[in-house]
């Protein structure tokens, strides 16, 4: 099995910038690619970023193109959220997820096997 834990997430001002991590434990050799996931109150969960471990294909969600990088660490197995000028509608909860192979879709919630606990993202104006 395979666990994620998020951290770094908080409360920061519209403009400033957080780095969110996932600890990706257990049988990490089964995880094919990690993404980034956030949902705000009353909304769907929605897609942000998406990152394979080894092609090292990177796709974003136009709404943090630019502004949000995806990024992994293979030795410490961790992925990582840059995330600058921060505005406030990127208030969420912040989830990592992974899928044991590529599924021919990032969007679908329902084609991911791993899913963290979340982290929650404040931004204020």
């Amino acid at each position: 099995q395979v666990q994620l834990v998020e951290s770094g997430g908080g409360l920061v001002q519209a403009g400033g910038s957080l780095r969110l991590s996932c600890a990706v434990s257990g049988r990490t050799f089964s995880v094919y690619s990690m993404s980034w996931f956030r949902q705000a109150p009353g909304k769907e969960r929605e897609f942000v970023a998406a990152k394979s471990w080894s092609v090292g294909t990177i796709y974003y969600a136009d709404s943090v193109k630019g502004r949000f990088t995806i990024s992994t660490d293979s030795a410490k197995s961790t992925v990582y959220l840059q995330m600058n000028s921060l505005k406030p509608e990127d208030t969420a909860v912040y989830y990592c997820a992974g899928q044991r192979a590529y599924s021919g879709s990032w969007l679908d919630t329902s084609r991911y096997d791993y899913w963290g606990q979340g982290t929650q993202v404040t931004v204020s104006s």
